[in-house]
Protein backbone atom coordinates (compact mmCIF):
# COMPACT_ATOMS: atom_id res chain seq x y z
CA UNK A 1 0.00 0.00 0.00
CA UNK A 2 0.98 3.60 -0.53
CA UNK A 3 1.09 4.51 3.19
CA UNK A 4 2.44 1.23 4.53
CA UNK A 5 5.45 1.34 6.82
CA UNK A 6 8.69 0.23 5.16
CA UNK A 7 11.66 -0.81 7.33
CA UNK A 8 13.85 -0.55 4.25
CA UNK A 9 12.94 3.10 3.70
CA UNK A 10 13.42 3.80 7.42
CA UNK A 11 16.84 2.22 7.33
CA UNK A 12 17.76 4.28 4.27
CA UNK A 13 16.86 7.52 6.08
CA UNK A 14 18.72 6.43 9.22
CA UNK A 15 21.80 5.51 7.20
CA UNK A 16 21.72 8.89 5.49
CA UNK A 17 21.52 10.72 8.83
CA UNK A 18 24.39 8.72 10.31
CA UNK A 19 26.52 9.49 7.26
CA UNK A 20 25.64 13.18 7.57
CA UNK A 21 26.45 13.10 11.28
CA UNK A 22 29.81 11.50 10.56
CA UNK A 23 30.62 14.19 8.03
CA UNK A 24 29.52 16.99 10.36
CA UNK A 25 32.45 16.52 12.73
CA UNK A 26 32.00 19.84 14.52
CA UNK A 27 28.45 19.05 15.63
CA UNK A 28 29.46 15.54 16.64
CA UNK A 29 32.30 16.91 18.78
CA UNK A 30 29.87 19.36 20.40
CA UNK A 31 27.44 16.58 21.28
CA UNK A 32 30.19 14.55 22.94
CA UNK A 33 32.41 17.34 24.22
CA UNK A 34 29.86 19.56 25.97
CA UNK A 35 28.51 16.85 28.33
CA UNK A 36 32.04 15.70 29.15
CA UNK A 37 33.13 19.27 29.86
CA UNK A 38 30.11 19.85 32.09
CA UNK A 39 30.80 16.61 33.97
CA UNK A 40 34.45 17.47 34.59
CA UNK A 41 33.86 21.09 35.53
CA UNK A 42 30.90 20.54 37.83
CA UNK A 43 32.36 17.37 39.30
CA UNK A 44 35.91 18.53 39.99
CA UNK A 45 36.41 22.25 39.50
CA UNK A 46 33.30 23.79 41.03
CA UNK A 47 33.39 24.27 44.78
CA UNK A 48 30.57 26.15 46.52
CA UNK A 49 32.42 25.82 49.86
CA UNK A 50 35.81 27.28 48.92
CA UNK A 51 38.95 26.02 50.64
CA UNK A 52 42.70 26.61 50.35
CA UNK A 53 42.38 30.36 49.86
CA UNK A 54 45.66 32.35 49.78
CA UNK A 55 46.43 33.84 53.20
CA UNK A 56 49.15 36.19 54.45
CA UNK A 57 50.12 37.03 58.04
CA UNK A 58 51.45 40.28 59.46
CA UNK A 59 53.23 39.49 62.74
CA UNK A 60 54.02 42.30 65.15
CA UNK A 61 54.62 39.82 67.95
CA UNK A 62 55.79 36.23 68.14
CA UNK A 63 55.45 33.56 70.78
CA UNK A 64 54.00 30.12 71.50
CA UNK A 65 50.39 31.19 71.03
CA UNK A 66 51.13 32.94 67.74
CA UNK A 67 53.06 29.93 66.46
CA UNK A 68 50.21 27.61 67.46
CA UNK A 69 47.72 29.79 65.56
CA UNK A 70 49.93 29.78 62.46
CA UNK A 71 50.29 26.00 62.63
CA UNK A 72 46.52 25.70 62.93
CA UNK A 73 46.03 27.88 59.85
CA UNK A 74 48.57 25.83 57.88
CA UNK A 75 46.77 22.60 58.76
CA UNK A 76 43.33 24.07 58.06
CA UNK A 77 41.71 23.35 54.72
CA UNK A 78 40.33 26.89 54.51
CA UNK A 79 43.65 28.74 54.47
CA UNK A 80 46.58 28.35 52.10
CA UNK A 81 49.41 29.98 54.05
CA UNK A 82 51.47 32.04 51.59
CA UNK A 83 53.91 33.72 53.94
CA UNK A 84 54.50 36.70 56.22
CA UNK A 85 54.30 40.37 55.25
CA UNK A 86 56.26 43.08 57.02
CA UNK A 87 53.74 45.92 56.83
CA UNK A 88 50.04 46.62 56.60
CA UNK A 89 50.57 48.32 53.24
CA UNK A 90 52.09 45.16 51.78
CA UNK A 91 49.17 43.07 53.02
CA UNK A 92 46.55 45.52 51.77
CA UNK A 93 48.22 45.58 48.37
CA UNK A 94 47.96 41.78 48.19
CA UNK A 95 44.25 41.97 48.99
CA UNK A 96 43.72 44.69 46.42
CA UNK A 97 45.48 42.91 43.55
CA UNK A 98 43.84 39.58 44.39
CA UNK A 99 47.01 37.63 45.28
CA UNK A 100 45.59 36.99 48.77
CA UNK A 101 42.08 36.48 50.09
CA UNK A 102 42.94 36.87 53.77
CA UNK A 103 45.38 38.91 55.83
CA UNK A 104 45.80 37.93 59.49
CA UNK A 105 47.23 40.74 61.65
CA UNK A 106 48.84 39.84 64.99
CA UNK A 107 49.13 43.10 67.04
CA UNK A 108 52.14 44.22 69.12
CA UNK A 109 52.39 42.82 72.67
CA UNK A 110 49.95 40.09 71.70
CA UNK A 111 51.46 37.34 73.89
CA UNK A 112 51.89 39.66 76.88
CA UNK A 113 48.29 40.87 76.73
CA UNK A 114 47.02 37.28 76.69
CA UNK A 115 48.91 36.46 79.89
CA UNK A 116 47.65 39.67 81.53
CA UNK A 117 44.05 38.83 80.66
CA UNK A 118 43.53 41.84 78.36
CA UNK A 119 41.85 39.76 75.59
CA UNK A 120 43.83 41.12 72.61
CA UNK A 121 42.29 41.22 69.16
CA UNK A 122 43.45 39.42 66.02
CA UNK A 123 42.42 41.19 62.83
CA UNK A 124 41.25 38.99 59.97
CA UNK A 125 41.15 41.28 56.95
CA UNK A 126 39.35 39.65 54.01
CA UNK A 127 38.77 40.48 50.38
CA UNK A 128 34.97 40.44 50.53
CA UNK A 129 34.49 41.46 46.91
CA UNK A 130 33.58 37.76 46.59
CA UNK A 131 31.42 37.07 49.68
CA UNK A 132 31.47 33.31 49.08
CA UNK A 133 35.21 33.23 49.75
CA UNK A 134 34.99 34.89 53.17
CA UNK A 135 32.41 33.07 55.27
CA UNK A 136 34.11 29.69 55.68
CA UNK A 137 37.52 31.11 56.58
CA UNK A 138 36.09 33.65 59.01
CA UNK A 139 34.14 30.94 60.81
CA UNK A 140 37.12 28.57 60.89
CA UNK A 141 39.40 31.17 62.47
CA UNK A 142 37.60 30.99 65.81
CA UNK A 143 38.03 27.22 66.01
CA UNK A 144 41.74 27.49 65.12
CA UNK A 145 42.30 29.96 67.94
CA UNK A 146 40.43 27.78 70.46
CA UNK A 147 42.63 24.81 69.60
CA UNK A 148 45.77 26.95 69.82
CA UNK A 149 44.72 28.19 73.27
CA UNK A 150 44.08 24.65 74.50
CA UNK A 151 47.53 23.57 73.30
CA UNK A 152 49.54 26.46 74.75
CA UNK A 153 47.73 27.73 77.85
CA UNK A 154 48.46 24.71 80.00
CA UNK A 155 50.16 24.16 83.34
CA UNK A 156 51.18 27.47 84.97
CA UNK A 157 49.54 29.40 82.10
CA UNK A 158 46.14 27.78 82.52
CA UNK A 159 44.86 30.80 84.45
CA UNK A 160 45.02 32.90 81.27
CA UNK A 161 42.39 30.69 79.63
CA UNK A 162 39.80 31.36 82.29
CA UNK A 163 37.24 34.14 82.51
CA UNK A 164 36.60 36.14 79.36
CA UNK A 165 37.81 34.77 75.99
CA UNK A 166 41.60 35.23 75.88
CA UNK A 167 41.53 36.30 72.21
CA UNK A 168 38.86 37.94 70.08
CA UNK A 169 38.75 37.89 66.29
CA UNK A 170 37.76 41.01 64.40
CA UNK A 171 36.76 40.34 60.79
CA UNK A 172 37.27 43.29 58.45
CA UNK A 173 35.46 42.71 55.15
CA UNK A 174 37.11 45.00 52.63
CA UNK A 175 35.57 46.22 49.35
CA UNK A 176 32.15 44.76 50.20
CA UNK A 177 31.53 45.13 53.96
CA UNK A 178 27.86 44.21 53.73
CA UNK A 179 28.59 40.96 51.88
CA UNK A 180 26.26 41.91 49.03
CA UNK A 181 26.44 39.21 46.35
CA UNK A 182 25.44 41.59 43.56
CA UNK A 183 28.55 43.69 44.24
CA UNK A 184 30.60 40.71 43.08
CA UNK A 185 28.31 39.23 40.42
CA UNK A 186 27.32 42.39 38.54
CA UNK A 187 30.86 43.57 37.55
CA UNK A 188 31.73 40.03 36.47
CA UNK A 189 28.54 39.84 34.45
CA UNK A 190 29.90 42.49 32.10
CA UNK A 191 32.66 40.08 31.05
CA UNK A 192 30.18 37.28 30.40
CA UNK A 193 27.80 39.50 28.42
CA UNK A 194 30.55 40.91 26.22
CA UNK A 195 32.02 37.46 25.66
CA UNK A 196 28.67 35.96 24.66
CA UNK A 197 27.59 38.73 22.31
CA UNK A 198 30.92 39.65 20.75
CA UNK A 199 32.00 36.08 20.00
CA UNK A 200 28.65 34.86 18.74
CA UNK A 201 27.74 37.97 16.71
CA UNK A 202 31.07 38.01 14.89
CA UNK A 203 31.18 34.28 14.20
CA UNK A 204 27.59 34.07 12.96
CA UNK A 205 27.84 37.23 10.85
CA UNK A 206 30.93 36.07 8.96
CA UNK A 207 29.64 32.52 8.45
CA UNK A 208 26.35 33.94 7.17
CA UNK A 209 28.25 35.79 4.43
CA UNK A 210 30.02 32.57 3.49
CA UNK A 211 26.69 30.71 3.25
CA UNK A 212 25.19 33.44 1.08
CA UNK A 213 28.24 33.46 -1.20
CA UNK A 214 29.12 37.12 -0.63
CA UNK A 215 32.46 36.09 0.86
CA UNK A 216 33.57 34.92 -2.61
CA UNK A 217 33.53 38.49 -3.87
CA UNK A 218 35.59 39.65 -0.90
CA UNK A 219 38.12 36.86 -1.31
CA UNK A 220 38.48 37.65 -5.01
CA UNK A 221 39.69 41.15 -4.12
CA UNK A 222 43.28 41.93 -3.11
CA UNK A 223 42.22 42.50 0.52
CA UNK A 224 44.67 40.97 2.99
CA UNK A 225 43.63 38.62 5.83
CA UNK A 226 44.43 41.19 8.53
CA UNK A 227 42.38 43.81 6.66
CA UNK A 228 39.46 41.42 6.41
CA UNK A 229 39.66 40.65 10.12
CA UNK A 230 39.78 44.30 11.17
CA UNK A 231 37.07 45.29 8.73
CA UNK A 232 34.77 42.59 10.05
CA UNK A 233 35.27 43.04 13.77
CA UNK A 234 35.67 46.81 14.24
CA UNK A 235 31.99 47.66 13.53
CA UNK A 236 30.98 45.43 16.42
CA UNK A 237 33.21 47.40 18.77
CA UNK A 238 30.44 50.03 18.72
CA UNK A 239 28.00 47.36 19.88
CA UNK A 240 30.32 46.60 22.79
CA UNK A 241 30.46 50.29 23.68
CA UNK A 242 26.68 50.54 23.81
CA UNK A 243 26.42 47.40 25.95
CA UNK A 244 29.06 48.66 28.36
CA UNK A 245 27.49 52.10 28.79
CA UNK A 246 24.06 50.57 29.43
CA UNK A 247 25.59 48.08 31.84
CA UNK A 248 27.45 50.71 33.88
CA UNK A 249 24.37 52.87 34.21
CA UNK A 250 22.17 49.95 35.21
CA UNK A 251 24.71 48.56 37.68
CA UNK A 252 24.80 51.81 39.62
CA UNK A 253 21.13 52.76 39.35
CA UNK A 254 19.62 49.32 39.99
CA UNK A 255 22.22 47.58 42.17
CA UNK A 256 24.29 50.37 43.67
CA UNK A 257 27.59 48.90 42.47
CA UNK A 258 30.35 51.46 43.10
CA UNK A 259 32.87 52.67 40.55
CA UNK A 260 35.78 54.07 42.56
CA UNK A 261 38.74 53.34 40.29
CA UNK A 262 40.28 54.95 37.23
CA UNK A 263 37.91 55.40 34.25
CA UNK A 264 40.94 55.39 31.95
CA UNK A 265 42.06 52.00 33.28
CA UNK A 266 38.57 50.64 32.73
CA UNK A 267 38.45 52.14 29.21
CA UNK A 268 41.72 50.50 28.19
CA UNK A 269 40.74 47.16 29.72
CA UNK A 270 37.30 46.79 28.21
CA UNK A 271 38.49 47.90 24.75
CA UNK A 272 41.17 45.22 24.81
CA UNK A 273 38.65 42.65 26.02
CA UNK A 274 36.19 43.53 23.25
CA UNK A 275 38.89 43.10 20.62
CA UNK A 276 40.03 39.71 21.94
CA UNK A 277 36.46 38.40 21.91
CA UNK A 278 35.81 39.68 18.41
CA UNK A 279 39.03 38.00 17.29
CA UNK A 280 37.83 34.77 18.90
CA UNK A 281 34.58 35.10 16.97
CA UNK A 282 36.57 35.54 13.76
CA UNK A 283 38.58 32.41 14.60
CA UNK A 284 35.38 30.43 15.16
CA UNK A 285 34.10 31.59 11.78
CA UNK A 286 37.14 29.98 10.12
CA UNK A 287 36.20 26.64 11.69
CA UNK A 288 32.40 26.63 11.41
CA UNK A 289 30.74 25.81 8.10
CA UNK A 290 27.25 26.95 9.03
CA UNK A 291 25.59 29.44 11.34
CA UNK A 292 24.41 26.59 13.54
CA UNK A 293 27.97 25.36 13.97
CA UNK A 294 29.13 28.88 14.75
CA UNK A 295 26.53 29.15 17.53
CA UNK A 296 27.44 25.70 18.87
CA UNK A 297 31.15 26.51 19.07
CA UNK A 298 30.38 29.88 20.63
CA UNK A 299 28.37 28.13 23.33
CA UNK A 300 31.23 25.68 23.82
CA UNK A 301 33.56 28.60 24.64
CA UNK A 302 30.94 30.27 26.87
CA UNK A 303 30.70 27.35 29.31
CA UNK A 304 34.28 27.59 30.65
CA UNK A 305 34.02 31.38 30.53
CA UNK A 306 31.21 31.27 33.08
CA UNK A 307 32.47 28.42 35.25
CA UNK A 308 36.28 28.67 35.21
CA UNK A 309 36.88 32.42 35.16
CA UNK A 310 35.96 33.17 38.77
CA UNK A 311 32.60 34.64 37.76
CA UNK A 312 30.47 32.30 39.87
CA UNK A 313 33.00 30.49 42.07
CA UNK A 314 36.24 31.65 43.74
CA UNK A 315 39.10 31.10 41.32
CA UNK A 316 41.68 30.35 44.03
CA UNK A 317 39.56 27.46 45.35
CA UNK A 318 39.67 25.57 42.05
CA UNK A 319 42.11 22.71 41.46
CA UNK A 320 45.39 23.51 39.71
CA UNK A 321 44.36 22.01 36.36
CA UNK A 322 41.17 24.11 36.34
CA UNK A 323 43.15 27.25 37.16
CA UNK A 324 45.51 26.51 34.27
CA UNK A 325 42.56 26.33 31.89
CA UNK A 326 40.99 29.39 33.48
CA UNK A 327 44.15 31.46 33.00
CA UNK A 328 43.91 30.81 29.24
CA UNK A 329 40.41 32.35 29.17
CA UNK A 330 40.29 36.13 28.51
CA UNK A 331 37.32 36.58 30.83
CA UNK A 332 39.37 35.42 33.83
CA UNK A 333 41.72 38.38 33.55
CA UNK A 334 39.02 40.85 32.57
CA UNK A 335 36.90 39.92 35.59
CA UNK A 336 39.87 40.57 37.87
CA UNK A 337 40.50 43.85 36.06
CA UNK A 338 36.95 45.17 36.23
CA UNK A 339 36.51 44.19 39.89
CA UNK A 340 39.78 45.88 40.80
CA UNK A 341 38.78 49.08 39.05
CA UNK A 342 35.14 49.25 40.10
CA UNK A 343 35.38 47.87 43.66
CA UNK A 344 38.97 48.40 44.77
CA UNK A 345 39.89 51.76 43.26
CA UNK A 346 42.60 50.43 40.92
CA UNK A 347 44.36 52.59 38.37
CA UNK A 348 46.27 51.66 35.22
CA UNK A 349 49.39 50.57 37.13
CA UNK A 350 47.35 48.08 39.20
CA UNK A 351 45.99 46.25 36.16
CA UNK A 352 49.10 46.03 33.98
CA UNK A 353 49.42 42.31 34.68
CA UNK A 354 45.82 41.67 33.63
CA UNK A 355 46.24 43.77 30.49
CA UNK A 356 49.40 41.84 29.61
CA UNK A 357 47.66 38.49 29.98
CA UNK A 358 44.72 39.57 27.82
CA UNK A 359 47.12 40.92 25.19
CA UNK A 360 49.03 37.64 25.03
CA UNK A 361 45.81 35.65 24.60
CA UNK A 362 44.67 38.09 21.91
CA UNK A 363 47.93 37.74 19.95
CA UNK A 364 47.66 33.95 20.04
CA UNK A 365 44.04 34.01 18.84
CA UNK A 366 44.81 36.51 16.07
CA UNK A 367 47.79 34.48 14.86
CA UNK A 368 45.73 31.27 14.69
CA UNK A 369 42.80 33.04 13.00
CA UNK A 370 45.02 34.61 10.34
CA UNK A 371 46.69 31.27 9.69
CA UNK A 372 43.34 29.57 9.16
CA UNK A 373 41.96 32.29 6.96
CA UNK A 374 42.16 31.34 3.31
CA UNK A 375 42.38 33.54 0.26
CA UNK A 376 40.33 31.04 -1.72
CA UNK A 377 37.21 29.08 -0.87
CA UNK A 378 37.46 25.32 -0.46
Amino acid sequence: MKWSFSPARLWAVLAKEFVQMRRDKVTFVMMIGVPIMQLLIFGYAINSDPHNLPTLVEMSDEGPVTRAILMGMKSSTYFDFQGIVTSREEGDKALRDGSANFLVVVPPNFERDILRGFSPEILLSADASDPAAVGGGASAMGGIIDIAMAQTLTGPLRYAAGGQPPISVVVHRQYNPEGNTSINIVPGLLGVILSLTMVMITAVAIVRETEKGTMETLIATPVRPLEVMLGKILPYVLVGYVQTVVFLIASQVLFGVPFIGSPFAFFVGFNLYIVVNLALGFLISTVARSQMQAMQISFFTLLPTILLSGFMFPFAAMPVWAQMIGNAIPATHFLRLVRKVMLKGADISDILGDLTNISIIMLVIVAIALKRYRQTLD
